[in-house]
């Protein structure tokens, strides 16, 4: 995954994050793991999940409360060389 990959995807989820704090504090969690399980595919959570193996991964707060909510799709199997 690229830097610019990454950069991209913790903007866009960062966004969401931003948003929901609008909501009652109870749900904004949810509605972070729930934007996020609805329009994002599958690639892109699988890469989610690789960014926020790094400590300093510039996610938000609410997102990392997000996380456990958040479907992990599942490992991309790799084709037999």
């Amino acid at each position: 995954m690229s830097h610019d990959t990454k950069t991209k995807l913790v903007y866009m989820a960062n966004q969401i994050a931003t948003f929901f704090k609008t909501q009652p504090e109870s749900e904004a969690a949810q509605g972070v793991a729930t934007h996020i399980n609805k329009f994002w595919e599958p690639r892109m959570r699988r890469q989610l999940f690789e960014i926020l193996e790094k400590e300093d991964n510039g996610l938000d707060a609410l997102v990392l409360q997000a996380v456990p909510l958040i479907r992990k799709p599942e490992p991309v199997e790799q084709p037999f060389r």
